[in-house]
């Protein structure tokens, strides 16, 4: 899978706000390059809420366990919810083996899972993962409304 397969996937679900800070724009450099993933049908983006997914192009601070830094790395991070994270992953898996579904470095308590070069052998769980959590954040924008 390449980052705009996912990215039109998600775009699919409905009312989902993609948010890819470019370079030059008024979001924080670290984030140039990245893909964050909204529910918000009216187009703004959430000031109440994070990302339901994102896909990160690099290490950030203090999260280098999925060795992001080799050439053409990404990771798909996803808030699939902690039973998705119990139903998708193994403890005491390496973070950086690719297409694998691991729980997220940082955020695996939360119920964020993470894939690292999604490929064959998770295109469909991530696919699963990702309307999951889309699903979440609808319902969680419907309650707020």
């Amino acid at each position: 899978m390449t980052i705009t397969d996912i990215i039109d996937y998600v775009r699919g679900l409905g009312g989902v706000l993609v948010l890819s800070p470019a370079e030059g724009s008024a979001h924080p450099e670290i984030s140039w390059g990245d893909t964050f993933f909204y529910y918000a049908p009216d187009g703004e983006v959430p000031t109440t809420t994070q990302p339901f997914a994102t896909i990160v192009t690099k290490n950030y601070p203090g999260d280098e366990l999925s060795r992001l830094d080799r050439p053409g790395a990404y990771r798909v991070n996803i808030a699939a919810g902690t039973q998705a994270l119990r139903d998708h992953t193994t403890a005491g898996t390496d973070p950086s083996v690719p297409d694998t579904v691991h729980a997220h470095p940082l955020y695996a308590a939360a119920g964020w899972l993470a894939v690292v070069d999604p490929a064959e052998r998770t295109a469909d769980t991530l696919r699963e993962l990702l309307r999951t959590a889309h699903e979440r954040a609808r319902q969680r924008y419907e309650r707020r409304a």
